[in-house]
Order: C-alpha cells, then sequence, then structure tokens
C-alpha cells in the first residue's frame, strides 16, 4: 500500500515535469498553460471592445480631489442653506472694492458704467479645517454654488454681469480658522440723477450702492474694511470729457416699509466736465455769428442786397447750433447754462436784423416827407444868401430828394432839408407861414451810429454777468 502511493507521487511528478501528457490520444496541455492563455483572450477581446464596462468605471482624478475637499471642509455635514450663526448676532461682512475702469458717463440715459472687483470678507466656522502648515485653500466658482455667500446686489442698477471669459471670475479662498474671501469681477450699469443746470459748466455727483437683498441689519452688517482705504483706483482711469476730482466712500442704512433695515455702502465720485471741447463746438462759433451780425452796421443802409442775407445768414447759423446742441441732451424741463448763452447769442443776432428793417423803414419814411415838402415849396432858384451858398452842390446825395449836403457836426454827417433853406429865404423877403419847419433835421444813420456801440458793449457785459456766475461755483480740482 505504501507502494503504490509512492508510484501515485512519482507519476504525478513526472506529469508535471514533462508540461503534458495523452489522454485518449488527445496531448493534453498542463491547467496552468490553459489558464493564462484564456487570460490573455480575455484581455485581447476587452482591448478591441470600445464600449467595455472596464473603461466606464476607470477612476477620475479630478473628482477624486473634489470629494477630498469637500469632506476636508464637511460640506455635506451642514446646511449652508442658512447664514453662519443662524439665530446670533448679526454676521458682520467686511468689503473692499476695486475700481477697474469707469467706462461710460450718459446724459441722455442719466447712467454711468462701472468695472469693478468685488470683495467680501466674513467668517464660517463650519469651514475651517485641520492644517498642519496653516495654509488657505483657493477654489473657483464651483464651490461658491455649495456653501452660504453674501447675498449683494447693486441698488438702482440698470444691468449688470460677472465675467465669464475664459471661465467665470469668481474666486474663493478659505482659511483653516474658518475665515472666507470671495471675490468677484463685476460690470454695472447704475443710475446716475444729474443736475443739468449749469452744463456744460457743471459738476457731477453719482455714486454705486451695495445691499443685501434678503438679510436686514439683524442677520448681516455690511461695512467697508479699512473705512475709506477699501475703495481702490486705478491710476490710468481717465474720462473724456469729465474730470475725476474724488472717490470716496459711505455707509448708512436703508428703510424698507415691507422688510425693514438694510446696511447700505456707497461708492461716490465726483465728475467736473472738461469745458474746452464745449468752447470750441459751441461758445466760440455763437460769439462769432453775433460779432459777424455787427458788420451789417458799418455797411450803407442803402446796400440792401449785402446786409439782408449777412442777417439772415446769421440767424439761421445760430438756429443750426441750438438743434444740434440740443440734439445731444436730455429733454429737460429746466434751462441749462448753454441755453441762455445761445439763446441770448440768438436775440442778439436777431436783433441787428431788426435794427436794419428800423433804419430802412425810417429811411423810406422820411423820404416821403421829403417829397411832400418839395411839392408844398416855392422854386428857389432866384435865392441868394449868402450864408446858404456856402453849402456845395455837388454834395448832393443822390438818393435823397432835395437835400444838401451840410459840413460835419460832431463826426457825424448831417442832411439838411431844402425846406430850411426856403425858410430863411422866406425870413428874408417877409414870407410868413414856413416857421413850423425851423428845426426840421434829419439823421438816417443815428440808429447805425450808436448800434456800433450799443450792441458790442451789450453783448461784452452780457459775457462778464455769464462766466461770473456760472464759473465762481465750479470747484477746483483736488
Amino acid at each position: 500500500m505504501h507502494t503504490d502511493v509512492v508510484l501515485i507521487n512519482l507519476l504525478v511528478w513526472m506529469v508535471g515535469v514533462s508540461g503534458q501528457h495523452y489522454l485518449g490520444g488527445q496531448m493534453l496541455q498542463p491547467f496552468r498553460l490553459v489558464r493564462s492563455k484564456r487570460e490573455m483572450a480575455l484581455t485581447e477581446g476587452s482591448t478591441h471592445r470600445i464600449g467595455s464596462p472596464m473603461l466606464k468605471r476607470s477612476p477620475d482624478i479630478t473628482k477624486a480631489w473634489g470629494t477630498k475637499s469637500e469632506q476636508l471642509l464637511r460640506i455635506d455635514d451642514h446646511d449652508f442653506t442658512m447664514r453662519p450663526g443662524f439665530g446670533g448676532p448679526a454676521v458682520p461682512v467686511g468689503v473692499d472694492v476695486q475700481v477697474e475702469s469707469l467706462d461710460a458717463i450718459s446724459e441722455v440715459d442719466m447712467d454711468f458704467t462701472m468695472t469693478l472687483y468685488l470683495r467680501h470678507y466674513w467668517k464660517d466656522e463650519r469651514l475651517s479645517f485641520r492644517s498642519n502648515r496653516n495654509q488657505s485653500m483657493t477654489f473657483d466658482g464651483r464651490l461658491v454654488k455649495k456653501i452660504w455667500v453674501p447675498d449683494m446686489f447693486f441698488v438702482h442698477s440698470k444691468k449688470s454681469f460677472t465675467h465669464d471669459t475664459t471661465t467665470d471670475n469668481v474666486m474663493l479662498r478659505v482659511y483653516p480658522d474658518g475665515k472666507v474671501l470671495y471675490s468677484l469681477r463685476v460690470t454695472v450699469t447704475a443710475m446716475c440723477s444729474m443736475d443739468l443746470s449749469r452744463f456744460p459748466l457743471d459738476t457731477q455727483t453719482c455714486s454705486l450702492e451695495i445691499e443685501s437683498y434678503a438679510y436686514t441689519d439683524d442677520d448681516l452688517m455690511l461695512y467697508w474694511k479699512e473705512g475709506n482705504r477699501s475703495l481702490n483706483i486705478d491710476e490710468r482711469i481717465s474720462l473724456s470729457q469729465f474730470l475725476i476730482q474724488e472717490f470716496h466712500t459711505t455707509t448708512k442704512l436703508a428703510f424698507y416699509s415691507s422688510t425693514g433695515w438694510y446696511n447700505r455702502l456707497y461708492i461716490t465720485f465726483t465728475l467736473r466736465r472738461h469745458i474746452f471741447f464745449f468752447l470750441l463746438q459751441t461758445y466760440f462759433p455763437a460769439t462769432l455769428m453775433v460779432m459777424l451780425s455787427w458788420v451789417s452796421f458799418w455797411i450803407d443802409r442803402r446796400a440792401v442786397p449785402a446786409r439782408v442775407p449777412l442777417g439772415i445768414t446769421t440767424v439761421l447759423t445760430m438756429s443750426t447750433i441750438i438743434t444740434g446742441v440740443n440734439a445731444s441732451m436730455p429733454r429737460v424741463s429746466y434751462i441749462k447754462a448753454v441755453d441762455i448763452y445761445l439763446w441770448v447769442s440768438f436775440v442778439f443776432v436777431f436783433l441787428s436784423v431788426i435794427e436794419y428793417a428800423a433804419v430802412n423803414y425810417l429811411s423810406t419814411l422820411q423820404e416821403r416827407k421829403e417829397r411832400k415838402l418839395r411839392e408844398r415849396l416855392p422854386c428857389t432858384c432866384g435865392l441868394a444868401h449868402p450864408g446858404m451858398m456856402s453849402a456845395s452842390y455837388s454834395e448832393v446825395d443822390a438818393n435823397t430828394t432835395g437835400n444838401y449836403g451840410m459840413p460835419e457836426e460832431n463826426g457825424v454827417k448831417q442832411e439838411r432839408m431844402l425846406v430850411q433853406m426856403a425858410m430863411e429865404s422866406d425870413q428874408i423877403t417877409g414870407h410868413v407861414g414856413t416857421s413850423a419847419y425851423s428845426n426840421v433835421w434829419i439823421d438816417t444813420h443815428v440808429i447805425d451810429k450808436y448800434s456800433r456801440f450799443l450792441f458790442p458793449g451789450s453783448y461784452i457785459l452780457f459775457n462778464i454777468i455769464y462766466w461770473s456766475i456760472y464759473s465762481q461755483h465750479t470747484p477746483e480740482a483736488h
């Protein structure tokens, strides 16, 4: 029996050494070799099958890292729909702002556009974690959706958006003690109520207001983290029409009758308008048109084709300037400073046209009177008064009926009617009945003479008053 057992073990050993044996006339392979071939065939078949379940079960490294951070912050262990310290005192949330650009200020729409970095600081002990090196962890916008963040919004904003190129411009930084820094890049267009009564010599003050939408001052206390130093301005900011004078921060309480009191943060900035553009485009052209209308006072009153088109041209040009300025301005219900200047200039131009109309009309009336008096006077052909012969017949005005030129008196050429000569001849010959015309003097240039000094003097006085009123309250740049 013992010998049989030894023979069987010897036979098994020999089969293992040879690596093969025959069974029923067929060559049999060892079990170990058959198993390795089956595993190779299975592996080769899996590499050729694209939809293999083995590829779908490959580990996601990104997901694994996200899971580790969430486990470290214990996000699933807390309810982040409630504010930190719910039921206790208000959560202090510090804010600081860095203004990147002040893009546009529109008088027509009464608004401004600003791009800024808005940062929030608060403490949430639910996010505290252990750290041997006391280092913070930084995340992007994906984690923001899973934790509590302050619900800030811009009061009186017309539109705003968070930049998302190439990804959402949102940053979240968590410290081991639970302190949180939440930063985002925002562009906002907000309302700015402008007073244009002094336009374009005006100074405008606009403000961007930040407030919590849901939490009153009992739940959330907003404050500027470092006072006025919490607001940082890029030095490269510049505007085409305005000079930035001042940026400062303030904090106030806002009351809503249905919800209560809220903390509100203000970013207030003061802008002074550049006047040089409007001097070139509005004030200088208007002033030149007024001065051009004065040229007609030095043109002969009989030159109708020269004086009439000159007056009409200046009037139409002033109308065009007024229309162009009003087209780019909002339709306010009060008078602006530029309106006063343009309309007064328009009145001066219009009065210059009326002045020539008055000169022409008075000259026509005088000529009619001269004709009637000449028809009623007797012939003075035989008159030989020595005092009257000093007047030369060569100085007779060709367009003045029966008028003789007289010497200049006080620098003004006077014209005396023929009736004066007839009156003196009547006194010599003893005729009576013409004494009513003894003081008849005609001076049709007197209106032009006074207009040459009255119009420029009045306009200069207006400019002195205008610029003294609208410039004295304009604050200087800091």
